[in-house]
């Protein structure tokens, strides 16, 4: 059995980081070596990946030493070990070397799973380290960040910043390092775009809202240099259906204070007030075009047409003309 350790303590005899974004399995592995190192400054740290580990060599890296240093071994892509490997892993999981604190990193999934299944019945302590999809998970993730450095951010600026950066969070983590370095007093959105105009301008989210408020031009300018700069189409078409369809929501919902449609549509406070001035003129049908306009985008992007610039730029226009068709 594992050591009795408290399944919130990096020492724990064996950590299992399951996921695959690699800045959180990275930050499990620096937080065990840094909490390692703080109870002995000449922690040895082994970090290798499946093919390293061959079987016989764990029972090498855990055996006692004269000296009983402490000792971090850390397992890459565990996935990926040999079956002889896993068994080895699967016995040292049994009985753990004191002093010693075993890392495994895996995706998650099928490959592998009888190993992360004996990892979780001795009793490991386990990081999440799951893959971000959704832009709601990269505003939280850069919300956390500001906080976790004692930084305050408006929601305004979390959402410029994930905007401007996109979907990569080393480039976010950094960049809030940055502002957090930088910036006396709290972070706000005009911070931001001084940051990372050049970015934020031609980020998926800014080409959606300028297609919503009828602006083609801006927003066919904006489409160009992002598909330019390496933004994937299909973020392009997430960001100009999320945009539509909240001005559908809005039209449709009940009147009342921001604070009361955000409970109900799900929406902060502050994204209402932008919508409000978006959606003006707007009626049913012209989203009802804008929708279509999409889908038919989304389904160029991903294979249903031969020219994805195009379909986002026929998009583009068609929700543009639906927003100018609003003023009459």
């Amino acid at each position: 059995m594992a050591r009795n350790t408290s399944t919130d303590d990096p020492l724990a005899s064996v950590t299992l980081a399951v996921g695959q974004e690699d800045l959180l399995l990275d930050r499990a592995v620096q937080q065990v070596v840094a909490a390692a190192r703080a109870a002995d400054a000449d922690t040895d740290v082994r970090d290798l990946t499946a093919d390293q580990l061959q079987p016989g060599t764990l029972a090498e890296l855990t055996s006692p030493s004269l000296f009983a240093e402490r000792k971090v071994v850390v397992v890459r892509n565990a996935q990926d070990l040999s079956a002889d490997t896993i068994k080895d892993v699967k016995a040292y999981l049994g009985a753990p070397a004191e002093e010693i604190t075993l890392v495994l990193l895996h995706p998650g999934g099928a490959k592998g799973k009888g190993l992360l299944d004996a990892a979780r019945k001795a009793g490991a302590r386990e990081v999440a380290c799951p893959k971000t999809t959704k832009p709601a998970e990269r505003l939280t993730f850069v919300r956390q960040e500001f906080r976790a450095l004692g930084r305050s951010a408006t929601p305004e600026a979390c959402q410029a910043l994930v905007d401007a950066i996109g979907s990569d969070l080393r480039e976010l983590a950094g960049a809030v390092s940055q502002l957090a370095a930088d910036v006396e007093g709290t972070v706000d959105e005009a911070v931001v775009g001084r940051y990372y105009t050049g970015r934020a301008e031609a980020s998926s989210f800014t080409i959606a809202d300028r297609a919503v408020e009828g602006r083609a031009a801006e927003a066919l300018e904006a489409l160009r240099w992002s598909l330019a700069t390496g933004v994937a189409p299909v973020l392009i078409t997430s960001a100009l259906a999320q945009g539509v369809r909240a001005i559908g929501k809005l039209l449709t919902a009940r009147g009342g204070r921001p604070a009361d449609l955000a409970r109900e549509l799900g929406m902060p406070p502050w994204k209402i007030d932008r919508v409000r001035q978006q959606m003006r003129g707007w009626t049913p049908d012209g989203v009802s075009v804008a929708l279509r306009a999409v889908a038919e985008a989304d389904a160029g992007v991903k294979g249903g047409g031969d020219d994805p610039e195009y379909a986002l730029e026929r998009a583009v226009v068609a929700i543009a003309g639906a927003a100018r068709s609003r003023r009459g």
